[in-house]
This record gives structure tokens, C-alpha cells and sequence, in this order.
């Protein structure tokens, strides 16, 4: 990547993209993380990616997509929930950062879906602050199903998506830049037994969008 000249929200995507197909091949190159890119990092971050993904243990961002030090802004929350922090968080890493991209990560055998599932079926409501997890996610569980879309694969998707544009309807810091093309939201879905991300919406892109295969 050409520090002078930041990536295109497309460009930036593909070498997300690129990142994960090394590491499911079983071929990382494990870029920038060597004392050289430390030093040189140590003045001022410039991220090409704000990630907004799962606290999940299985979803470590930069072993995913086979990044280093100063590639992704990296924001987690359980199910990916948009909070005021996240959405500030989000909103830094694209205001002040300068980062073309913002990639919302979801996966499959999500606990957080898997809870909210449960509730809607009329199950135990989590206490504490999990509840307010479970709620967060609930609705995306009510729209799937209402569609028709009711298999764990079609609820993690509408999740995915109903979070992408719901940072889009939230910040208007975000839906301007997507709008003035300085931007692109998309979502990803991982997979945890093989470790492909696959792309399931994208917002403020190209036509040509890149593909995880």
C-alpha cells in the first residue's frame, strides 16, 4: 500500500479480501509486523480499514485477513452491536483517521444470534448487560424470519446487513462520506471452519466489487 496515497474503499476491500484468501490457503505473508513497521508506525496510525466485528475469540482481525500494525482500526462488540461508543469509535477511525473502508465482520454459530434466536422462540431472556446484547440483536432475528429468510445462515446475513445500515442511518459522518464516494461500508460473514470471509452487502462501492473466492 502506498502510504502517500490512501486505497480506494474498492482497493481497500481487496486487500482485505486478499488477506483472507492467504490465510485460508494456508499461505500468510504476515505483512507489517516486524520491528521496521513498529518504528515506523510509532508518530501516527494510518489504518486503511475501520473493522467493526464480533468480540468472538475466533475472529482475531489481523490473523483473519493476514494484516499487521496500523492496517485496521479494529472495533468489537458481542453480535457486532452499535452502540455510542462503537458508533463513535467507527466514526473516529473514518473522521479522523482517514480510513476508506468500514467492513461490519459477523460469523456463523454466533452466541449473541443463537441467545436473541432463543428469546424470540420464547426462551430465558439473559440478565445483566447481555440482555441489552440480546435486545440489540432481536430484531434482526423478527425481520428474517418475517421474510421468510429463517435458516442460521439467512438470520446471521440479515443481522450483517441490518448492521451495515444501520451505522449508514445512525452517522451522518459516515453516510456523507459513503455518499460524497470517500467511503464504503460492506459486510462480511466468516466462516469458522474453514476461515473464509464472504461478502454479503456493500454500500458506497463500485460495481466491480471484489469476491472472497
Amino acid at each position: 500500500m502506498n502510504e502517500t496515497q490512501p486505497p480506494t474503499p474498492h482497493d481497500a476491500l481487496e486487500l482485505l479480501l486478499a488477506g483472507n484468501r492467504r490465510f485460508v490457503s494456508g499461505t500468510p505473508e504476515h505483512p507489517n509486523q516486524d520491528a521496521t513497521r513498529r518504528t515506523e508506525i510509532a508518530p501516527s496510525q494510518q489504518p486503511f480499514a475501520v473493522l467493526f466485528g464480533c468480540s468472538d475469540s475466533r475472529l482475531a482481525a489481523e490473523i483473519i485477513f493476514d494484516r499487521g500494525l496500523g492496517d485496521l482500526f479494529v472495533v468489537r462488540t458481542a453480535g457486532h452491536v452499535a452502540g455510542a461508543e462503537a458508533l463513535g469509535s467507527i466514526e473516529y477511525g473514518v473522521s479522523v483517521l482517514d480510513a476508506p473502508l468500514v467492513v461490519v465482520l459477523g460469523h456463523d454459530s454466533c452466541g449473541a444470534i443463537a441467545a436473541a434466536c432463543a428469546a424470540a422462540d420464547g426462551g430465558t431472556v439473559p440478565g445483566g448487560f447481555v440482555r441489552d446484547v440480546v435486545e440489540r440483536v432481536t430484531p434482526s432475528v423478527l425481520a428474517a424470519r418475517a421474510a421468510g429468510r429463517g435458516t442460521a445462515e439467512e438470520i446471521l446475513a440479515e443481522h450483517i446487513e441490518h448492521t451495515v445500515d444501520l451505522l449508514l442511518e445512525r452517522s451522518r459522518a459516515l453516510a456523507e462520506r459513503v455518499a460524497a464516494g470517500r467511503l464504503g461500508v460492506v459486510g462480511l460473514s466468516y466462516r469458522l471452519a474453514d476461515g473464509s470471509a464472504q461478502l454479503v452487502a456493500a454500500r458506497g462501492l463500485d460495481a466491480a466489487v471484489p469476491t472472497a473466492s
